[in-house]
């Protein structure tokens, strides 16, 4: 009669795996549920600042502020606080375009850097859950040659299940670095993509917004020269 196979699923690789392997899974574990936590929230995050820095593009320098607290609305109610401070008399029509665009990019960069949290997370996860995956796996490994010495047994059957555990260690760490890796690439370069929009955005619009007439110290006004 055949001998029983060893059972190799993953349910029975962790709960049989040695405490210090059980450890290492379970941080990898929760590493990974961290990093889609993290995705699915810049997913929506990003998605909301792509269409706020296409509004923006959109706006013209006649458009009222909108109220809220988005990219479009920061930005605009910048580049018009600046504008309604006026245009100092010794200041000349390309100085004053910098001071408008200055505060929109101010702006934009307070915005955007709410949306860096969890980056550096995910870059962490895809760089170090390899190594922690690989630690669990060195220490199952050194864990089964110890059993198989006090055994003296090395039989497929006897070295099978210690191997596999061991193995399944790194599995579950390139899980967690694979998804925290490219999400963490998508991330920074969509995120440097509307950037790139929004700042382009807010120097046409501090173009076109020191063209119309300036109020200068004094109460007068001034149009671009």
């Amino acid at each position: 009669m055949n001998p029983t196979p060893p059972d190799l699923s993953p349910l029975t690789l962790i709960l049989q795996a040695d405490i210090v392997v059980q450890g290492v899974m379970a941080l990898l574990l929760l590493a990974s549920l961290a990093c889609w936590a993290i995705i699915i929230e810049k997913a929506v995050t990003l998605r909301g600042l792509a269409r706020q820095a296409r509004l923006l593009a959109a706006e013209g320098p006649d458009a009222a502020p909108p109220g809220g607290e988005g990219l479009a609305a920061a930005t605009l109610r910048a580049g018009h606080a600046e504008w309604r401070e006026g245009r100092d008399p010794a200041e000349t029509a390309g100085e004053f375009r910098g001071r408008l665009e200055h505060a929109m990019r101010a702006a934009i960069a307070a915005t955007l850097r709410q949306a860096e949290p969890g980056l550096p997370l995910l870059a962490t996860i895809g760089a170090v859950s390899p190594f922690v995956g690989l630690f669990g796996t060195v220490w199952g490994i050194m864990h089964s040659f110890a059993g198989i010495a006090a055994r003296q047994d090395t039989s497929l059957a006897t070295v099978a299940p210690g191997i596999a555990e061991a193995l399944f260690a790194t599995a579950i760490g390139l899980v967690a670095a694979i998804p925290a890796t490219i999400a963490y690439n998508r991330c920074t370069t969509r995120l440097h993509r509307i950037r790139q929009e929004a700042l382009a955005a807010a120097g046409t619009l501090a173009l076109r917004l020191a063209r119309r007439p300036a109020f200068v110290a004094g109460g007068r006004a001034a149009a671009a020269e």
